[in-house]
């Protein structure tokens, strides 16, 4: 396969930033220059939801350059995505297509965990030492304009993430309006941000020591590198909590000024530098972690890997899909779900839409929603038996599921609600369907179909069903189960289940009992 240049841009909380990289299936991701340019937008939109007319035509001046520097470069591809401050803007449309018709780039707006997870990928994607750092407890921080992601690793797993909204740009504009001197930053930092980090180390800690923390962020990350210059190999970007807090102390000895030239940055970066500084010693603090690893990646490191990995210039070395599912493990975990019937639920549910791809024409992303729901399917009753279909909805749309994205999240949501409760039509004017579009809304509905029927055949959730096989025959879906058991409910109630999936799908689901001996 020949190479191509491909562009990535990151509409961020305080920089625009374009990174252009060359793709081959020799050398695989290689960066061929990186620009960036200081604009604010995150204080303004985070205040008033927002961005001024100034601002637009700032955006719009920066852009039109990044475009001819694109053309310059002749990349074939680019990928641009807005963040945070982006994605807090009311009329956001409005913005984004008046940037589009003016520039010729057309920005997606990232929700929050699609955006950590492509920070995620870059860093298990650019080292190699990733898989051996997560095999121990490890806390990946990934620090933003407007929040902060603190996910947690033990022995290659992800079993807890949280997004907490206290960003730089959020923490420095609290600083400016009390009109803290930067000797009391860290002391106001602590008060603004223990109380929400002692709630995360609560849920998600408990005992669990952290030994590491790998640290993705625009300002610490840099600095550490810059300091640590010259070790060899990796070390330049990691440190121990010790040098650390050794570091901090330091910086608060002298000037913005003298910090700006030891570390060759610009002057206004150096009250940014030190609010993600006494941050991340707020965090050290709270985890009690060893070692700093500060890879030095960025969003369009995130950007250009996925594309990468989706053109197959490269291998992805980690299963992030993996990572995913035992996020909504843990999340099940936490709401009392059943392990046993979910592994039933799951193993018939996937079985049926393996067995019926040439009826429903999803995608493998879709079989991966369809398993997050039979993961999730009975979180709800933690708060109420009576409405377990709106306790399941309103707890998935509530939590952070890393990797999907909002739709994604609310697709999954509505399949979990409607396998509780009477289905709602498209054009019936629900609520729930609000930014769906007409294909969204057919992928949910047809893997609620699926859905329901799995849920049908262990109604009484005591999995008397084994080995579960599918068969399509002429306008049956004949499904065969191995049984010694009364089943004489889960047919009688197999009805309506069976009934919804036949207007999906034109196919009617029946059950074929063979009795074990």
């Amino acid at each position: 396969m020949m190479g191509e240049v491909f562009a990535a841009v990151d509409v961020g909380s305080y920089e625009i930033a374009l990174k252009i990289f060359e793709l081959s299936m020799d050398r695989g991701v290689h960066e061929l220059d990186y620009i960036r340019h200081r604009m604010d937008i995150g204080s303004e939109t985070y205040a008033s939801g927002h961005i001024s007319s100034a601002h637009v035509d700032e955006m719009i001046r920066i852009l039109s350059e990044y475009k001819k520097i694109m053309k310059s470069y002749g990349v074939t591809h680019y990928q641009a995505y807005g963040t945070s401050a982006m994605r807090e803007t009311k009329d956001i449309l409005i913005v984004r297509d008046l940037i589009e018709q003016r520039t010729g780039i057309h920005i997606d707006i990232l929700s929050n965990s699609e955006q950590r997870f492509l920070d995620y990928k870059s860093i298990a994607l650019k080292y190699d030492q990733f898989e051996e750092v997560i095999s121990r407890p490890t806390a990946i921080v990934d620090i933003g304009g407007g929040s902060i992601q603190i996910s947690l690793f033990e022995k290659d797993t992800l079993f807890a993430t949280q997004n907490l909204k206290m960003g730089v740009l959020r923490l420095h504009t609290a600083m400016k309006q009390v009109q803290a001197t930067r000797a009391r930053y860290s002391k106001l930092i602590s008060e603004l941000v223990n109380s929400q980090l002692q709630v995360f180390a609560k849920m998600h800690m408990k005992d669990k020591k952290i030994e590491n923390i790998i640290l993705i962020d625009d300002y610490v990350s840099p600095s550490i590198q810059k300091i640590r210059h010259g070790k060899k190999g990796d070390d330049c970007g990691s440190v121990t909590g010790k040098e650390f807090r050794k570091y901090l102390e330091k910086g608060e000895s002298l000037s913005d000024q003298q910090v700006a030239k030891l570390l060759t940055i610009p002057e206004d970066n150096v009250p940014l530098l030190y609010v993600s500084g006494a941050l991340m010693g707020c965090i050290l603090e709270i985890t009690k972690a060893e070692n700093i690893w500060a890879p030095g990646i960025t969003l369009c490191d995130g950007i250009a890997y996925e594309y990468a990995d989706r053109k197959n210039y490269i291998k992805s070395p980690h299963d992030f899909e993996q990572d995913i599912i035992a996020c909504s493990q843990n999340i099940s975990k936490r709401f009392l779900g059943s392990k046993s019937r979910r592994e039933t639920l799951q193993k018939i549910a996937l079985t049926i839409f393996d067995s019926t791809t040439q009826l429903h024409g999803l995608t493998k992303r879709d079989r991966l929603l369809l398993n997050i729901a039979t993961i999730l399917h009975d979180c709800g009753k933690y708060i109420s038996l009576v409405y377990l279909g709106d306790c399941c909805y309103n707890i998935i749309m509530s939590t952070e599921i890393i990797g999907l994205s909002h739709i994604e999240r609310a697709i999954v949501a509505n399949v979990v609600r409607f396998n509780h409760e009477e289905f709602e039509y498209y054009n019936g004017g629900s609520g729930y369907y609000k930014d769906f579009s007409r294909e969204d809304y057919l992928r949910m509905t047809k893997l609620t179909a699926i859905m329901r029927v799995a849920n049908g055949l262990d109604r009484t959730h005591k999995q008397k069903f084994k080995d579960v096989t599918v068969t399509l025959k002429e306008k049956k879906l004949i499904i065969n189960v191995d049984t010694m058991a009364d089943t004489t409910l889960e047919k009688g109630m197999f009805g309506n289940r069976a009934g919804f999936f036949e207007e999906v799908f034109g196919v009617m689901p029946v059950i074929r009992q063979k009795i074990m001996l």
